[in-house]
């Protein structure tokens, strides 16, 4: 379905990721208009020229871009240590502001994005956490409330291909003063859904993880090849601020990590997270007490088994694939084109965006110092920040 309206939007940070989402927006609403980017360096670019889309006009500053252009929304694509100033300078210039995850970097970053949500509104920024417009995500929770009864344990992952974490070790995430941590970066919106899921917020966390995968011990790997005589590990190139090594790489974030994690209602999570895996895994497993529910989204597969066994499995199938995040993207362009020109719901709140990357924040720093972190102050210092205690 076509949503109708008109609607300008400019860019800040013209990158690969930001590219897939105006895409998908723009097939959603093709009468939506970019009317400008700026980036010294816009990767995306030559996305958006093979599919007809036009950038429209390249500034060399975000301010001056806004000033001149006055459009209705600024998609921020910009790497992670730059979206709190680019949402920063939407809000001062009065237009609404779509960043894509994780939508700040650090808990002082989120402090200081609170307080100008308190000042501007929650409704006007918007985040990216793709994974919530899934469609096995609706069904997983319709599931949960209907058949699960009460949930008791979970658990999560999410198993890269080994090119994929080659790349995060020479691509800008590579480095925590860009990208934040390996966790934040790649798997904040699973984290975001482990709380919609457990249906609370998360009172105490632990963490163990750190880089021992890519490291010089290991360089012996890289004289593997693919079929037809491709070095391994060289695949994917890196964007911006990109490095040449995967093993001897000056990256400071860890390539593994799992996660425990109880929520104030007494659900419990475990999460692991791999980035050279052999077989490519995002999965999430469910036990409550009237049965077990997995979803597994690489398959796109839902499956539901009563817990005495009594009835053969419940399975559901999802025309979706791995790539465009399990059918999230498009799905995801067509939500972002309802709520920006019919006003319909948006899946996913900002505060949910911060929410999510503080949970992180919390992992990491477990995992740092070696304890178990209290979570509850975290929510009580956003509540206040936001102005809401």
């Amino acid at each position: 379905m076509t949503t109708s309206g008109t609607y300008t939007i400019a860019v800040a940070g013209l990158g690969r990721r930001i590219a897939t989402v105006i895409r998908n927006l723009t097939a959603a609403a093709p009468n939506m208009r970019i009317v400008a980017h700026a980036d010294p360096a816009p990767t995306g670019l030559s996305m958006l020229e093979k599919r007809g889309i036009d950038a429209g006009r390249a500034f060399g500053d975000v301010a001056a871009m806004l000033r001149k252009t006055g459009p209705d929304l600024l998609m921020v694509g910009s790497p992670n240590h730059l979206h709190l100033e680019h949402i920063k300078a939407g809000l001062e210039a009065g237009v609404r502001v779509f960043t894509e995850k994780p939508v700040v970097r650090t808990e002082d970053e989120t402090w200081e994005l609170a307080r100008l949500l308190r000042k501007h509104g929650q409704n006007a920024v918007l985040v990216g956490l793709v994974l919530r417009s899934a469609p096995l995500v609706a069904a997983v929770s319709k599931a949960l409330q209907d058949k699960l009864g009460t949930l008791v344990s979970f658990e999560g992952n999410e198993h890269l291909h080994p090119e994929h974490g080659a790349f995060l070790m020479r691509d800008w995430r590579r480095h925590e003063m860009h990208g934040g941590s390996f966790l934040l970066d790649k798997c904040c919106h699973d984290f975001d859904l482990y709380r919609l899921f457990a249906g609370a917020l998360p009172s105490r966390v632990a963490s163990f993880g750190g880089r021992s995968i890519f490291t010089p011990e290991n360089e012996a790997l890289a004289d593997r090849q693919h079929d037809g005589g491709k070095p391994a590990y060289t695949l994917w190139r890196g964007g911006w601020n990109a490095g040449e090594s995967t093993f001897r790489s000056d990256a400071d974030v860890a390539d593994n990590q799992v996660v425990l994690i109880e929520y104030e209602n007494g659900v419990r999570l475990s999460f692991h997270a791999n980035s050279h895996a052999g077989i490519l895994q995002r999965r999430w497993y469910f036990a409550g007490l009237n049965g077990a529910l997995e979803a597994d989204l690489v398959t796109n597969r839902l499956t539901f088994r009563d817990a005495i066994g009594v009835h053969p499995p419940e399975v559901q199938e999802f025309p979706a694939s791995v790539e465009g995040h399990y059918g999230s993207d498009e799905q995801m362009g067509r939500d972002l084109a309802a709520h920006l020109l019919d006003g319909a719901p948006f899946p996913v709140r900002v505060h949910d965006a911060m929410v999510a990357g503080l949970t992180v924040m919390a992992a990491d720093r477990a995992m740092r110092e070696g304890t178990v972190v209290d979570c509850r102050p975290l929510w009580a210092r956003l509540d206040e920040e936001l102005g809401r205690g």
